[in-house]
């Protein structure tokens, strides 16, 4: 498991990478950030960082224990079923304050020790007061390659609005290495909008009031 979180009043961040047996990852994410002066915490040792604050963990689950790098390499190459499980939010307080965070279980027959771009400040995610807050989801490789969600921040320092920013910077990831992904975006002025270059994208918002609005595409 992978997630970050991050604010936008202190740009403090923290994130945990390749952690297993932890049932809330993103709770070892905030930690980092309020408990440390580190951003990144990586396996192992990452999950004993989260015991040590004795977070609720997963039950043992047996796993094989051969590995066969040609079979994994194989099944890349004849499915690119996209199944992600990656969850993401982004929200903004009464003061005035963003922030962003994900986590996510990857994406099918990757490699051990891979890592996607959700625990990865500016590229999963990312938070500022001056811009906004952007949380990603979909194939990791080429959100990292375009550092995502720091982008359609800087897009939104330049006064576009929330959804022309993230249907810009979707549309160069798209144009220039095929990417796919999806974003929450919102501006510290309270603008949102929710975007994908996916068929679907299961997402929704509330604004502390009545009942959430949830649906499956958005345009």
């Amino acid at each position: 498991m992978d997630a970050a979180i991050m604010e936008g009043l202190h740009l403090k961040a923290g994130a945990v990478a390749s952690v297993e047996g932890i049932l809330h990852p993103i709770t070892a994410a905030r930690l980092v950030m309020e408990e440390t002066d580190h951003v990144l915490l990586v396996g192992p040792f990452a999950g004993k960082f989260a015991r040590h604050f004795n977070l609720d963990r997963h039950r043992s689950i047996s796993a094989p224990r051969s590995l066969s790098y040609d079979r994994i390499l194989a099944k890349q190459k004849r499915s690119r079923a996209e199944r992600h499980g990656t969850v993401g939010a982004v929200a903004l307080d009464r003061s005035g304050t963003v922030a962003a965070g994900a986590s996510t279980g990857g994406i099918d027959s990757m490699l051990p020790g891979r890592v996607g771009d959700s625990p990865l400040i500016g590229s999963g995610v990312y938070a500022d007061n001056r811009s906004g807050a952007v949380s990603m989801t979909g194939t990791g490789e080429g959100i990292i390659r375009l550092v995502i969600a720091k982008s359609i921040c800087d897009h939104l320092v330049m006064g576009k609005s929330p959804a022309v920013a993230a249907r810009q910077v979707l549309r160069m990831l798209v144009s220039r290495i095929h990417g796919s992904a999806g974003a929450l975006v919102l501006s510290p002025d309270g603008r949102f909008a929710i975007k994908h270059v996916t068929p679907h994208m299961a997402a929704g918002w509330w604004n502390g009031t009545g009942q959430p609005t949830v649906r499956g595409q958005f345009p």
